[in-house]
Formats: structure tokens, C-alpha cells, sequence
């Protein structure tokens, strides 16, 4: 048998050189080989548990985490082949010390001559692993619409839990959501994402970290606003000798309110009751601070939420002043003496005194010889309950036509005489 196998052994050996060479022309020219590029292949990465196991974490260095692989197959294959036949793999179970793995590439159902790729390692940056609890801050973009505001956001929880490589974890300070008001006249709610910042207020983009919520729902709430004045008055009576001058100073003077547009339409001020400036007895100025929000509507509320609401109010007292008039019967008008009836002054050469007192701006215009004096007959025979006026001698008090918050001290009792007019 080693005779008949070796015989001629260098004819049988050429002679399957020769066939093969045959099969390999015949294959080329009906089937040739041809070369392709996939793009964009990402990189599978197993046994990441490992990782998991240890509490590390890890992150792609440069971002590289898709590959391009470069396939040599029959052009039948390469006609057949997708995306998705190409596969390239990195096992962390091969983690080197640099923290490198090498990439494996290979092609599922099909027959190739050669699979390469680029890059042929997986650079990776390992960590520990950290997790902390941020404060969540919460606001709002955008303008309400003209005439509202916003009074409240609330966001459903305050603080959020962030989990990643240590170094990145470290640089996150706080989270924030802000969420869209432009326009809007009733309340707002919405999912809004979680951004994370640095303690310069910066947006932090970290890939490689994890939070517990990524979405986190918060409500605005919408009020219309309307700006009223504040209506004050007092009560009682300063001491002998000083008057309330009218003025009641208060700052601010106004204020903005909050509420649906419906509960603002029939308010117009906010009134303090006047027993909140109580000036009986005073001597000088009464001063009162005043919580507004205890004289507001239950269903309204203050706007400014700066402004506490407490103002300070003062009723301005003063001394009252007293002036001396002398008034001459020229200076008097006689009026409502009963048809055929005539008056005269019994003292025509005499002056009357006239004391008036009050505040000193009030008291200090006044001229001599400026007050209107009236004896109104009429009114003081209907005062008296008088249905007739026989002729005789007379003492009816004259009116004085003074400033406001100007009194007579004393009547001024005008003597005159009443008689029949004489035919």
C-alpha cells in the first residue's frame, strides 16, 4: 500500500495543486472576492457585571463607543450582508491594567474570508462608583400674561439622587427645573427634565451619571393681580385743646393683590376698621402698625411676595389754635324775617366778638373783615319751633361761613329788634 501511495507522489501532489488552483480561478471568475466598510457598528461590551461587582463604573474614553469594520468575502456574501451580521465585541473580562480591552469582530451567518476593524482597543476610564443626594432649585421661564403672576411653584419632591464615575459626581452642586409660563392666565403643570449644575451655576452634561428621576412633575400657580389703595380712618377725640388734622399718612399707600380674576373684580380698596387708630386723648401723633393680610378676603391673597404686609400708619394731630374777629353790623346779612316784619340792630354802633378756633393752617388765612355772617330768622323761628315772630327784641346767634375743621367757640348772639312794617 506505501508503494501504490507514493508512487509517483509528485504527479499526485502537483495534480491537486492543479485542482485547486482550478477550483480557485473558477471561483474568481463566477464568484470573486470583493471588499466592503460598515460604519457606525457599535461596541457591544459584556460582562459588565464584573464592573457591577466591584462598584465601579466605567466610561468610554473620547466618546468612542461605535467602530468601522472592514469585511473581505465572496461577493455573494458581501451582497447578503447587513448591519446587523456585524458584530464587534469587547469582554470586560479582559480588562488590562491600563484599562484597555481589545475588540473582537466577527460576522453572524456568513461565511468571510477576513474581519478587521478600527480602533482594534477599547480605551475606558474606570472609576469608583459615588451617589449623593442635590437640592433640586425650581422656577420659571417666560412672561405670564399682562395683569398676572406667578405666586407659587411646586415641584413634587426637593432633592433628587445623582449616581456616576466619583469625579463627575463631585461636580454636581444642585439640580434644577424650570418650566414654561410664556402667556398663561391659569395654572400650569407639566413634567419638566432634571438639569444638574456646578457650584458656578454651569450646565453639566455628564454622560456617565445616573439620577433616581429624570422627569420631575411641578405646578405654577397662575393668579391675576390688581393694585388698590389702602382706606384708612380713625376714631375717637384727641385731647382738649388738639384736633385730628384730617391726614392719615400710611406707607405704601397702595397695594398689589392677588387673586382669580373673578374675586378681584369687586375689590376696590382694603379698609382698615377705624378702631385700629384709636386716637382718643392723643396730644400728638398716633402711630399703628397694621398687618394687611389680616383684612383681606379669604380668597385673596398679597402680590408683592417681597412685602410682608405690615404698614405703618400715623393720624396727624395738632394743637388747636384760637383767633379773635371783630365783626360789625355792616358785616352782617339779616335774611327769613316773616313778610310785613322788619329787623334792625339794636346796638348798630357796637362790634361783636367773634372767637374761632381750629388748626393753625386753617385759622391763619383768616382776614378780618372776610367772614360772612348770617342771622337767618327763618331757621332759627323753626329751630324754636316759633310758627309767628310778635315784634320785640330779639338775641338769634349768627352763622359764619369758616374753613373746614374751623369752629365758632362761643355764639355770637346778634341783638335785633322786630317790629311791623309801618304803612
Amino acid at each position: 500500500m506505501r508503494k501504490k501511495i507514493f508512487h509517483n507522489w509528485g504527479l499526485k501532489l502537483g495534480s491537486v495543486v492543479i485542482a485547486f488552483g482550478l477550483w480557485l480561478l473558477v471561483v474568481q471568475i463566477y464568484d470573486p472576492q470583493d471588499t466592503t466598510v460598515f460604519y457606525g457598528i457599535p461596541v457591544t461590551l459584556t460582562n459588565t457585571e464584573l464592573l457591577d461587582q466591584q462598584d465601579k463604573v466605567y466610561e468610554v474614553i473620547d466618546g468612542i463607543d461605535t467602530v468601522r469594520v472592514t469585511v473581505r468575502a465572496p461577493k455573494s456574501v458581501i451582497s447578503e450582508l447587513r448591519t446587523a451580521d456585524i458584530v464587534a465585541e469587547a469582554d470586560m473580562s479582559k480588562l488590562t491594567e491600563i484599562n484597555t480591552i481589545a475588540i473582537s469582530y466577527y460576522v453572524l451567518n456568513h461565511e468571510v474570508y477576513s474581519v478587521t476593524g478600527n480602533p482594534e482597543v477599547l480605551k475606558l476610564n474606570v472609576e469608583d462608583r459615588s451617589s449623593k443626594w442635590v437640592g433640586v432649585r425650581y422656577g420659571t421661564v417666560g412672561e405670564v400674561a399682562e395683569g398676572y403672576m406667578v405666586y407659587s411653584v411646586e415641584p413634587d419632591q426637593t432633592r433628587i439622587e445623582v449616581s456616576g464615575p466619583e469625579s463627575a459626581v463631585a461636580q454636581i452642586s444642585y439640580a434644577s427645573v424650570q418650566i414654561d409660563v410664556t402667556g398663561a392666565v391659569t395654572d400650569v403643570a407639566a413634567n419638566v427634565d432634571i438639569q444638574l449644575y456646578d457650584k458656578d451655576d454651569n450646565l453639566l452634561e455628564l454622560p456617565g451619571v445616573t439620577k433616581n428621576v429624570n422627569y420631575m412633575r411641578t405646578a405654577v400657580e397662575v393668579l391675576a393681580t390688581k393694585e388698590v389703595p389702602i382706606s384708612l380712618e380713625s376714631m375717637g377725640t384727641p385731647a382738649e385743646g388738639y384736633l385730628a388734622t384730617g391726614v392719615i399718612d400710611c406707607e405704601p399707600a397702595s397695594v398689589l393683590l392677588a387673586g382669580t380674576r373673578t374675586a378681584l373684580e369687586n375689590v376696590h380698596s382694603v379698609k382698615i376698621p377705624a378702631e385700629v387708630l384709636d386716637i382718643t386723648d392723643a396730644t400728638g401723633d398716633v402711630e399703628a402698625v397694621i398687618d394687611l393680610k389680616e383684612y383681606l378676603e379669604p380668597n385673596i391673597r398679597l402680590g408683592d411676595l417681597g412685602f410682608d404686609g405690615r404698614i405703618t400708619a400715623v393720624v396727624r394731630i395738632a394743637p388747636r389754635v384760637e383767633r379773635n374777629f371783630d365783626v360789625d353790623w355792616e358785616e352782617i346779612t339779616v335774611r327769613g324775617v316773616p313778610e310785613g316784619m322788619e329787623a334792625q340792630a339794636t346796638e348798630q354802633d357796637s362790634a361783636y366778638r367773634l372767637t374761632v378756633s381750629g388748626l393753625e393752617e386753617a385759622v391763619a388765612p383768616l382776614q378780618q373783615g372776610s367772614l360772612e355772617a348770617v342771622v337767618d330768622v327763618a331757621a332759627w323761628m323753626e329751630q324754636e319751633e316759633m310758627d309767628s315772630l310778635p315784634s320785640g327784641l330779639y338775641r338769634i346767634p349768627a352763622t359764619f361761613t369758616l374753613p373746614k375743621n374751623v369752629t365758632v367757640k362761643e355764639p355770637v348772639l346778634i341783638e335785633i329788634t322786630v317790629a311791623e312794617v309801618e304803612e
